[in-house]
């Protein structure tokens, strides 16, 4: 009898006990994480990635092949426009330049021959024509003296062209000489040195590249590539704001001051290049370093916003009041049709602590917050970003902005 007792007593409990869990389980509401609709600022940006480089980047060759002699600059040096950078090996071109002297100088020598030649042809001409004239001689002494006078002139001709050759041969070689002196051809910094000396450079098929010299670091670019479907919204003129790895606690600022037709499509994704022009007064800035770039689109000053988690939320479905707090549009209704050239979207809002569906126009977002341009919110509206679970004793307590029931 006892032990009957003490299990009904067991019984008798458990009933008391899931009775009042169940009495608990309906008294319970739904709690929701929330936020304010603000007014501030806004900007609109298509981000994406590009590469830091000099505006102008000159590759500086040789077009005569030898031995790197002399090397007077280094990395990072300062150079002036017509600078000596390098010596390649004279020895081989300055023997070329004395044999082409010397070959003019045999050439020149060569035309005083052949005029001395036409002033005897010349000579002997007139006193055949003297002769024949007084029938000493015969005809055909006369016509010899006719052909080597005209035949002495064609060497004197030629004597001369060999002569415009030969100058024409020490000038190539006096020229591939003042090659050997590599020159900068602009004022700038030395970014990079290919040759070391000792080093033979061979520019029998293509020049080789000794040093790359930037023009100017205080004013730099980016190259950036912006997808297809972004590229419609970037104009010459935007402002520009990016970060580079190196300094990521420090925002840069440049403008958009080229956008290039020509695509380039990797793996069946098309992207057009961005030139961003860029200010670099402290030099922080160095070729290569790899920068994110958000390019601005939009701006909106004093507007309200709200978060895009807003736009997300998707309410519950008894829920059904749609509209306007001042209209009371319900929606499919002409009040709450969208108007031309507007987007409208449905958000829902805590009103007298229950979920009101509202339409809103919305304008531009930057990833975070998206501007209202059309409906009834005003600024301070609660609107709901998420269901964040079951009421608890905390959640008695109204919050400007966090969690509502």
């Amino acid at each position: 009898m006892k032990k009957k007792l003490v299990i009904t007593g067991v019984l008798v409990a458990a009933l008391a006990l899931g009775g009042y869990l169940l009495f608990q389980k309906k008294g319970e509401t739904v709690r929701y994480r929330t936020d304010r609709v603000t007014r501030g600022d806004l900007s609109a940006a298509v981000t994406a990635t590009g590469t830091v480089s000099a505006v102008t980047t000159v590759t500086v060759g040789t077009q005569v092949s030898g031995t790197i002699k002399q090397i007077f600059v280094d990395y990072n040096s300062l150079v002036r426009k017509g600078q000596l950078l390098a010596q390649i090996d004279p020895a081989l071109p300055q023997a070329r330049v004395d044999q082409a002297r010397a070959g003019l100088q045999s050439a020149v020598a060569g035309v005083e021959k052949a005029e001395s030649a036409l002033t005897d042809a010349q000579r002997t001409l007139e006193r055949n024509r003297t002769l024949y004239a007084r029938n000493y001689i015969a005809r055909s002494d006369l016509d010899a003296a006719e052909t080597a006078h005209r035949s002495a002139q064609a060497q004197v001709s030629v004597a001369r062209a060999q002569v415009a050759q030969a100058r024409a041969t020490l000038n190539a070689e006096e020229t591939n000489l003042h090659y050997t002196r590599i020159l900068s051809p602009v004022e700038g910094t030395v970014i990079s040195r290919n040759v070391d000396v000792g080093q033979t450079v061979a520019a029998s098929f293509q020049t080789p590249t000794l040093f790359s010299i930037a023009r100017d670091l205080t004013q730099m670019q980016i190259d950036t590539s912006v997808d297809e479907a972004d590229i419609g919204r970037i104009r010459v003129g935007q402002a520009v704001r990016f970060t580079v790895d190196a300094y990521p606690d420090l925002n840069f600022t440049g403008k958009v001051s080229e956008v290039r037709n020509a695509p380039t499509t990797v793996s069946n994704v098309v992207t057009y290049t961005v030139i961003v022009k860029v200010a670099n007064p402290e030099l922080k800035l160095k070729p290569g370093m790899t920068a994110n770039v958000s390019i601005i689109t939009a701006t909106r000053n004093g507007i309200l916003t709200i978060p895009n988690a807003a736009l997300r939320f998707k309410g519950p479905a008894e829920k059904t009041t749609v509209g306007a707090r001042e209209t009371g549009a319900v929606a499919g209704s002409p009040a709450a049709r969208t108007p031309p050239g507007q987007i409208m979207r449905d958000l829902w809002i805590l009103s007298n602590r229950k979920p009101v569906r509202v339409r809103v126009g919305i304008g531009i977002s930057d990833g975070n917050r998206t501007e209202l341009t059309a409906g009834p919110l005003k600024e301070g509206d609660v609107v709901i970003l998420d269901v964040a679970g079951a009421a608890s004793p905390q959640a008695n307590v109204p919050r400007p902005s966090g969690f509502f029931r």
